[in-house]
């Protein structure tokens, strides 16, 4: 953009760690004042907006308006049809399995799904002592109904078992989840050899891969099952 190397490490000499990095990106961008070779820059609609650094932003910090937002879809899309192919023929064509899977029952099984908790991004929240610690969440979500006919109570330990593996698992009682399904976290289990992790070894957690089951494929994709697996549940 008009400036040489020196030029911007000058510019940027105030700035230290992640912010000298933000700062630079932001300065180098499509919105950016260039090291200052220029002081504002076109909108899409065509009016003049001051260029983006990062002492901006921070003395606006509820943010600016960069002007509205321009539809790309029809530019980005790049289905067959041009358009969001919301039921492609491949999956309508499969409607009927599915229906002929739901009239058939689970026969005795639960189907595992996985969920997300708030304070965990897959696993690598779960070195951080501020964000694990609490009430333990690694647990595994039941119908109320279910549990009343498993004989479990909420803080039980449950046996968890699949065509290939078993693990026991805390039990949360919860209404949030339907009938004949249960839900575990994935990206737990740090209590593996090898794990050198000070804080998520304490709170190791189970984890749920074990449950996967190599010969289970989605019939539409050909992908793994790894959401949806039939297992059984009981009192530990």
């Amino acid at each position: 953009n008009g400036r040489s190397a020196d030029e911007i490490l000058r510019a940027l000499s105030a700035r230290r760690g992640p912010e000298r990095i933000l700062d630079f990106m932001l300065r180098s961008g499509p919105y950016g004042d260039w090291f200052g070779a220029r002081g504002t820059f076109v909108d899409e609609g065509g009016n003049d907006q001051p260029a983006v650094t990062l002492a901006l932003l921070e003395a606006h910090p509820h943010g600016i308006d960069l002007c509205p937002l321009q539809p790309r879809i029809p530019e980005i899309l790049r289905t067959p049809s041009g358009r969001i192919e919301l039921t492609p023929p491949e999956l309508v064509a499969d409607c009927e399995r599915l229906r002929a899977a739901i009239g058939r029952g689970l026969n005795g099984h639960h189907l595992l799904v996985g969920r997300r908790d708030l304070r965990s991004n897959n696993s690598w929240m779960h070195n951080l002592n501020v964000l694990v610690k609490g009430k333990e969440r690694c647990t595994l979500h039941i119908h109320p109904d279910d549990a009343r006919a498993l004989g479990l109570s909420s803080g039980d330990v449950a046996r968890v078992t699949s065509r290939v593996g078993k693990i026991d698992v805390p039990v949360e009682i919860t209404d949030a989840i339907r009938p004949g399904v249960v839900s575990m976290p994935h990206g737990w289990g740090h209590d593996l050899d090898g794990i050198a992790l000070g804080v998520a070894s304490a709170r190791p957690g189970v984890n749920s891969n074990v449950l996967a089951d190599e010969e289970q494929l989605d019939v539409a994709s050909g992908t793994a099952v790894v959401n949806g697996i039939p297992v059984t549940v009981v009192p530990a």
